[in-house]
């Protein structure tokens, strides 16, 4: 039954509402409270997302003051090579140092206003050299006027025409030690940099730099506006310090979490730090090309890789270049699409003539102007030699320091040495193959040039193929060296008492071992020859001879020599390692050869010459190590065997290889089945150490004399050693001997000059055939020749 309305007390008529009332209060009260919680949940959210956002941006600040204020680049040490010194008498030719400034990325041009430009006419060159901050001393840029009309360099002028004593080209880059990630720059402080870059940088890449915190609203809008009117990515609208924070920080990924942080970390690097600080990174950090996995970063190094020349000297179309490299470093590259390159370049050239960063006449003067590119990088690829250095990197060095700190490595590596020697070996590795009915690549070879005086490696190469990197023969091929071992028995001798005079038995001979074998060592010949001089069984080579000696003056003395003429590996106590039963690498043997070649004063080999810090200088001086080993006059007897060698021994056929008026030492080394071919020698100022062989230790048709004798000759040809002499010394006296050793006069036929220490010369002067009576003499010359005995 309905209920009734009822009537208030002033007379209206009043339904009853309470039920309805109390379904709207409800209704209402439970929208009140879902928008409370929503509200409450609302504001738990935006609390905790700016917790979020406040500890991500703490995080995201850490981040960037970290490597900011840190070891901001990865830096790998840097290596180069030994510097050439120019000066009046210096033995290179026009034709050298023209090798060597292509090799240095010089361009040859009439135009010498820049550094890194040579212009050749005839024998004369004309060079504007780069400035380098040598480990020393720094060297100036400058204008050189260098004749070789003789030659070698006869003068040396400036420009202006003022004489010049001494001028250094700047060394060749060859490489890095441990490249990690493989960027590589040049780090250059902001005020090294020409303003007229640092202005077109931010024309053409960011020109509100100076009015925006890190991001530019006004440029997002620009492009922004841009991609949606041509439907794709055209144009990015991120500042030079958003770049910055992409290359520093993040990855390229076009997605908008990444571009959210690049955000963030922008505005925050720009609370942090100012505007030069911000662009001084930018400018050594951009990327702006690639050179196999090394890739190119910053104006600093790019304006070597790409124009062989500091970034200071660069003109302004070359400035032009490296700013429109930005964009895109592949696609511009001006090696591989100079079209490209010259289009983007004139771009760049454009915005900067409407921005004011250069005249109208600047402009016309650049936009007429060629790429002008180095033919180039200006670096060179030595792995055998970059080898060696890292290993003695090794003996001092972290490798976290190697990866990052920036260490500059100067070494003693002769680019002209290393050239030719990587010429030389693999066209004398052909023509062996050839002249002996080989199959091609067949033979394999190492080769080591050293200097003598100080221990310096000059040169090495470890294969035919040297401008790969692998197996080191030349440090990690140890092969049995044969005769090479022989100067060590023979030193041992003259210390014992023994001339080059002294008669020694090549018979047979038989030594017991421990267990009972026998050692029957056999000449090369498979002949006896009889009681020869000590300097002939040298100098012939005599197997039977010198193991003779050998066991006459005892193994433990010939050891020792061995031991300080530099051989460090442990040797088996056996009688066959006198005559190179022994594996040693090419390295092992010019270090023992280099102590010989250095008068007895034993040098440990050498490729470094400084580190140096970028901030805290050089570190470390390899300065020569000298240790006296040997007595000089012993040491120039043995010297004298060695040089007899190359005139009527083993390795004669240098008589005509050669030129006959050098001064030349050395001794062959052959295996058991010629397996093994050296030879090992040196001249005043060059050594060299030459092995041929196979990889899998197979026999070859070659001997010393035949297989690595003819390599070592073309490496001492291009060479051109100097061929000053050291002096006899005062305690050594040369008299004239005959075949059996004997003191004859100097008017017979068939007598020899040889030294000795003074008081161990044969006694007496006799006559022609070492007889006590001259005037009972009928050999050798007749009566004139006993008239004036």
């Amino acid at each position: 039954m309905a209920k009734k309305p009822t009537r208030s007390r002033s007379g209206s008529t009043r339904r009853s509402a309470a039920p309805k009332s109390r379904s709207s209060r409800s209704s209402k009260a439970r929208k009140q409270s879902r928008g409370a919680l929503w509200r409450w949940r609302l504001l738990q959210l935006s609390i905790i997302g700016a917790a979020v956002l406040i500890a991500w941006m703490f995080y995201l600040n850490a981040v960037v003051r970290e490597r900011f204020e840190g070891q901001r680049f990865t830096v790998p040490a840097r290596v180069y090579s030994e510097a050439q010194e120019l000066y009046a008498g210096a033995p290179v030719s026009a034709d050298q140092v023209e090798s060597l400034l292509q090799a240095l990325g010089y361009r040859q041009t009439g135009d010498l206003g820049q550094s890194g430009r040579y212009l050749r006419r005839g024998q004369t060159l004309s060079i504007h050299t780069r400035s380098f901050d040598f480990w020393d001393s720094p060297e100036p840029a400058r204008r050189l006027e260098l004749d070789f009309s003789q030659g070698s360099l006869v003068n040396m002028v400036t420009s202006a025409g003022q004489p010049v004593l001494v001028a250094r080209l700047d060394p060749l880059f060859i490489g890095q030690i441990y490249p990690g990630s493989g960027e590589d720059r040049l780090l250059l402080p902001i005020d090294e940099v020409p303003q007229s870059l640092i202005d077109g940088l931010i024309a053409v890449e960011d020109r509100r730099f100076y009015q925006h915190w890190g991001i530019s609203p006004v440029g997002i809008a620009r492009a922004l506006w841009a991609n949606v009117t041509s439907a794709s990515i055209a144009q990015g609208g991120s500042t030079l310090t958003q770049q910055l924070v992409k290359n520093m920080y993040l990855t390229a990924d076009q997605t908008l979490w990444r571009k959210g942080n690049e955000a963030l970390m922008a505005l925050l690097m720009e609370w942090h730090y100012s505007k030069e600080q911000i662009l001084e990174a930018y400018l050594n950090e951009i990327y702006i090309g690639q050179q196999g996995r090394r890739s190119i970063n910053g104006f600093g190094l790019g304006a070597q890789f790409f124009f062989g020349s500091p970034l200071r000297s660069l003109n302004i179309h070359q400035q032009a270049l490296l700013v429109g490299l930005i964009k895109g470093p592949s696609y511009y590259n001006p090696r591989r699409n100079p079209d490209q390159a010259m289009a983007r370049r004139n771009v760049v050239l454009s915005v900067w003539r409407e921005a004011g960063v250069i005249t109208q006449a600047e402009y016309d003067r650049a936009l007429a102007s060629g790429l002008d590119i180095s033919d180039v990088p200006g670096d060179a690829s030595y792995p055998a030699f970059m080898d060696l250095v890292r290993r003695q990197l090794d003996q001092g060095y972290r490798r976290q320091d190697l990866l990052a700190e920036g260490l500059t490595i100067f070494t003693t590596l002769d680019p002209l040495a290393q050239n030719h020697l990587e010429t030389v070996l693999p066209d004398g590795l052909a023509a062996l193959e050839t002249s002996y009915n080989l199959n091609t690549d067949t033979l394999e070879g190492a080769a080591i040039v050293t200097r003598p005086s100080t221990g310096d490696v000059l040169a090495i190469t470890g294969g035919r193929k040297p401008e790969l990197a692998g197996f080191n023969r030349a440090l990690d091929a140890r092969r049995q060296v044969g005769s090479l071992m022989k100067p060590a028995v023979y030193l041992a001798a003259l210390e014992a008492g023994y001339t080059l005079a002294t008669q020694v038995s090549d018979a047979p001979v038989q030594v017991a071992s421990a267990n009972g074998d026998l050692w029957e060592p056999r000449n090369f010949d498979r002949e006896s020859h009889g009681s020869p001089l000590l300097v002939d069984a040298f100098s012939h080579s005599y197997n039977q001879a010198t193991a003779r000696l050998g066991m006459e003056v005892g193994l433990a003395e010939v050891f020792d020599v061995i031991d300080r003429l530099g051989v460090s590996e442990r040797l088996p106590a056996v009688p066959s390692v006198m005559l190179g039963a022994v594996d040693l690498s090419p390295f092992h043997v010019a270090q023992m050869y280099q102590t010989i070649a250095g008068n007895g004063f034993y040098s440990p080999l050498n490729a470094i010459r400084a580190v140096v810090h970028p901030d805290n200088g050089v570190l470390q001086r390899f300065d020569l190590q000298v240790e006296q080993r040997f007595a000089p006059e012993q040491m120039y007897l043995v010297q004298e065997a060695l040089h007899r060698v190359t005139l009527e021994g083993t390795a004669r056929s240098l008589q005509w290889r050669l030129p006959q008026s050098w001064w030349l030492a050395g001794k062959t080394g052959t295996t058991d089945d010629n397996r093994d071919a050296w030879f090992a020698g040196y001249s005043s100022d060059r050594q060299a150490v030459v092995w041929v062989g196979r990889d899998g230790n197979e026999p070859t048709p070659l001997t010393g004399s035949t297989g690595a004798l003819p390599i070592w000759a073309d490496i001492m040809a291009g060479l051109k050693p100097n061929q000053e002499r050291r002096g006899q010394p005062a305690t050594v006296v040369r008299v004239p001997v005959n075949a059996q050793g004997a003191q004859v006069s100097e008017r017979c036929d068939n007598q020899r000059v040889l030294p000795f220490l003074a008081g161990s010369e044969p006694p007496g002067r006799r006559g022609c055939s070492g007889s006590p009576d001259p005037s009972s003499d009928d050999e050798g010359g007749g009566w004139w020749q006993r008239l004036f005995n």
